[in-house]
C-alpha cells in the first residue's frame, strides 16, 4: 500500500539505505591543493626586482607557460557551438563526441572490444578521476573504506581525491633510485596491508608518464602490473595517460594495448585522456574515460544528478581531433620536447641527480642543499627560490614526506626559458650553500 501522504517517506526502500556512521565526522581535513598559490611567492621577487626576468618552472599548464590551444580550434570549436545550440546534453556529453574519441582520437578497431558506448566525457580530469573512484567503489567491493594504491610520491590530488569520495589512498612501497616505480611485490605488500584491517584494493592508479616524477615506464611494463594487480585482487586498474601525447617518443596505441588482456580482465580497465596537458587546454576543462559498459552505465547514471559536461569543452576536442591531434599540439609538444631534452643535458653536466622521462616535468634531489641550510624539505627552498631567485619550482614535499628532499621542474616552455629557469636554480642552490 502506498505511504500516506502525511508520513514522511525514504526515497529509497529501507534495505537500501544508507547505513548511519560517523566516519565523516573523523576524517583529516581535505586541504586546498598549494599549486595555485607558489606563484604569489614569484611576484615577492617582481615586487622587489621590477623590470628583471622571472621563470616559472612550477607550470603544468601548457595554456599559460606555451601557447595553449592553437586560434583554429578554438573557432572551430565556436562554430560547432553555434550550430549544436545550448540545449541540454546527455551526461555522457554526445553521440559525435563519442564517435571522435573512437575514430579520430584513438581510431579503435572493433576487435578490442570497445567503441562510442565505453565512451564517458567529463569535465575535466579532476571530474573523471572521482567519477572513476566513486566506480571502483560501488561496482569492485561494493563498499567505502577500500583503498585507492597510487605511488608512493603520487600527484597531489591523488592524495586527496579518492579520499573525498570514501576511499582510502594507499602509497605503494617504492625506492627513489628506481624513481619510486611499482613492483608486484609492492603491489602484493598493499594487498596484505589492507587485508589486516579488513579492506580489499578498490583500484590501482597507474599514471604514464608520471606526474610528479615525470618516469616512464613501458607499455610491456604497464601490462605485468596491471594483470598483477588484477590477479591480486584488485577490483580496477586505473590508467591515467594525461601526458602520454607529450612525448618525443610515440603516444601510447590503446588498440594494441587492450587486446594484451583477455576479455574478462579489460572489463576491469579504465583509461583517462584528455586535453589539458598535450593540447594546453587546461581551462577548456575536457577529459574522456574509456570503460565497460557496466562503469560507463553506473557512471553516466550519476552524472545525470550531478556533473555534466560543457559542449563547448567537447567542441574544443572535435575540433582538434578532426585537425588531427599530432597537428593541434604541435605548439606545445614541439617546444616540450626541445626543452627535454636540453635540460636534460643541463642537469647532467651540473651532475644533479634526477628522474627525467617523458611528459612535462623532471624531479631533482635537492637534498644536500636542505642540508647545508638546515632544512628538513623543500618547502622553504621554493619560497626562496621563488622570493629571492626568480624562480618557481614545486618543492617535492608537497607531494608526499617520500619526496621532501626533491623539487618538481616543468620544462613546459621554451628552451630559453626552460634553461634560464634552471640557472636560476642553480644560483639560488649555490648561493645556500656558500
Amino acid at each position: 500500500m502506498p505511504a500516506a501522504l502525511d508520513n514522511p517517506v525514504y526515497a529509497v526502500p529501507e534495505a537500501n539505505l544508507i547505513p548511519v556512521g560517523d566516519y565523516l565526522r573523523n576524517l583529516t581535513p581535505i586541504p586546498p591543493s598549494r599549486m595555485f598559490l607558489i606563484n604569489k611567492s614569484l611576484a615577492v621577487y617582481r615586487q622587489a626586482r621590477p623590470g628583471e626576468a622571472t621563470f616559472d618552472a612550477s607550470q603544468g599548464d601548457g595554456g599559460a607557460s606555451l601557447p595553449g590551444v592553437p586560434r583554429n580550434v578554438l573557432e572551430r570549436a565556436q562554430q560547432l557551438q553555434l550550430e549544436h545550440g545550448t540545449s541540454y546534453d546527455m551526461p555522457y556529453g554526445t553521440d559525435a563526441y563519442r564517435r571522435s574519441v573512437v575514430e579520430q582520437y584513438w581510431k579503435l578497431d572493433p576487435a578490442t572490444g570497445l567503441g562510442p558506448a565505453n565512451v564517458i566525457g567529463t569535465q575535466g580530469g579532476r571530474d573523471a578521476l572521482v567519477k572513476a573512484y566513486q566506480a571502483m567503489l560501488a561496482l569492485g567491493h561494493g563498499r567505502v573504506g577500500d583503498p585507492v594504491i597510487v605511488s608512493r610520491v603520487p600527484w597531489i590530488s591523488y592524495n586527496w581525491g579518492p579520499y573525498g569520495v570514501g576511499a582510502n589512498v594507499l602509497r605503494a612501497p617504492g625506492r627513489p633510485e628506481s624513481a619510486w616505480a611499482y613492483t608486484e611485490d609492492g603491489l602484493a605488500a598493499c594487498v596484505e596491508f589492507a587485508a589486516r584491517s579488513g579492506r580489499k584494493i578498490a583500484g590501482l592508479v597507474i599514471t604514464n608518464p608520471d606526474n610528479p616524477t615525470g618516469a616512464t615506464i613501458s607499455v610491456a611494463r604497464q601490462v605485468e602490473l596491471a594483470r598483477a594487480a588484477l590477479r591480486l585482487g584488485a577490483a580496477y586498474v586505473l590508467f591515467d595517460w594525461m601526458y602520454h601525447f607529450v612525448t618525443d617518443e610515440q603516444p601510447m596505441d590503446l588498440n594494441s594495448f587492450v587486446q594484451q588482456f583477455d576479455p574478462a580482465e579489460r572489463k576491469r580497465l579504465m583509461f583517462l585522456d584528455g586535453l589539458t596537458k598535450s593540447l594546453g587546454g587546461s581551462n577548456v576543462r575536457n577529459c574522456h574515460l574509456i570503460a565497460s559498459e557496466e562503469v560507463v552505465k553506473f557512471t553516466v547514471a550519476r552524472a545525470s544528478h550531478n556533473v555534466i559536461p560543457s559542449f563547448y569543452s567537447l567542441a574544443v576536442a572535435m575540433a582538434a581531433y578532426e585537425l588531427g591531434y599530432a597537428e593541434a599540439t604541435r605548439g606545445i609538444v614541439e617546444p616540450t620536447n626541445a626543452s627535454r631534452k636540453a635540460l636534460r643535458d643541463f642537469l647532467e653536466e651540473h651532475q644533479f641527480q634526477f628522474v627525467l622521462g617523458q611528459g612535462y616535468y623532471a624531479f631533482i634531489n635537492v637534498g644536500k642543499w636542505l642540508a647545508a641550510k638546515g632544512w628538513a624539505d623543500s618547502e622553504a627552498l621554493g619560497q626562496y627560490l621563488a622570493e629571492q631567485h626568480g624562480v618557481a619550482v614545486v618543492p617535492g614535499v608537497y607531494f608526499s614526506e617520500d619526496g621532501a628532499q626533491w623539487i618538481r621542474f616543468s620544462y613546459a616552455t621554451p628552451v630559453e626559458k626552460t634553461l634560464g629557469a634552471a640557472q636560476r636554480l642553480v644560483e639560488g642552490l649555490n648561493a645556500l650553500a656558500a
